[in-house]
């Protein structure tokens, strides 16, 4: 996860490879909302197996198009974490999130310019799609408390289990089937975590969409509620947390690791 080359390289990998994350995990949300209707005669394009599945490949297929680059971060959450504790230069940390909300955003604008006639047809005033872009509760009435503690618990089996699948001292997966031990990450999230709160898990796949909601006039963006905020401050709380549990109680104590104390 290491970040590589000159930073106008790395910012254009994160860039796209953001891009490449949200067309598709947004595209594949589109296909369900939009097309999923109960209507005789209607095609039927899949349900919330195929929004897991989608995302995950998007995850994977993002990492393949900047990992080699930048270290494939796709998201705040990791890249702060990998500067808290990973060495990552903090002087990087802002514009690598800057590029990625914008690669969102642009993702986003992808999918609904792809899908306007759908949208016109389905949502002719924006008033009910913008679950297409940006996540909001399952349960708008519950405290926000536990929306930010989906969001934290999420993106810390994120965290951790990214840093255990790439730890050189762990290396259960092999480097080159990483990136799509990753994607399977992402499934797993959101087939066990995902009723509560859409998994964002990443604060620029949920921001910049929900940007680009707003500045295309969709009504009810979540810009008012705790929907905003809580996929940004969730994850990196989340992030920072899963990294200090795999650092304290697995990293010690792997082979490697314990050799090197003990000498």
């Amino acid at each position: 996860m290491k970040a590589k080359g000159h930073l106008g390289g790395e910012l254009s990998a994160e860039f796209l490879g953001t891009m490449v994350l949200l067309a598709l995990g947004d595209g594949v949300v589109a296909m369900v909302i939009l097309f999923d209707r109960d209507v005789p005669g209607e095609v039927v394009k899949g349900g919330y197996t195929n929004i897991t599945l989608g995302w995950g490949l998007a995850v994977f297929l993002g990492i393949c198009v900047a990992g080699r680059i930048s270290g494939a971060h796709l998201n705040p959450a990791v890249t702060l974490t990998l500067a808290a504790f990973r060495g990552f230069p903090w002087g990087k940390v802002f514009p690598y999130m800057i590029a990625q909300v914008a690669g969102a955003f642009a993702g986003a604008a992808l999918v609904y310019v792809n899908y306007l006639p759908a949208f016109r047809k389905f949502d002719p005033d924006l008033s009910k799609t913008a679950g297409v872009f940006a996540t909001f509760p399952a349960f708008p009435e519950a405290p926000w408390g536990f929306a930010l503690l989906d969001q934290a618990i999420g993106t810390a089996l994120l965290l951790g289990l990214i840093l255990a699948i790439t730890d050189p001292d762990n290396q259960p997966v092999p480097p080159g089937l990483q990136p799509l031990a990753i994607g399977l990450i992402v499934v797993a999230i959101g087939v066990s975590w995902g009723g509560m709160h859409g998994y964002a898990i990443n604060p620029a796949r949920d921001f910049g969409p929900r940007l680009f909601t707003l500045v295309a006039g969709f009504k009810n963006t979540g810009f008012a509620t705790p929907a905003l905020w809580v996929p940004i401050v969730g994850p990196c709380l989340g992030g920072l947390i899963g990294a200090m549990a795999y650092d304290q109680l697995i990293r010690p104590f792997l082979p490697a690791r314990s050799a090197e104390i003990k000498e």
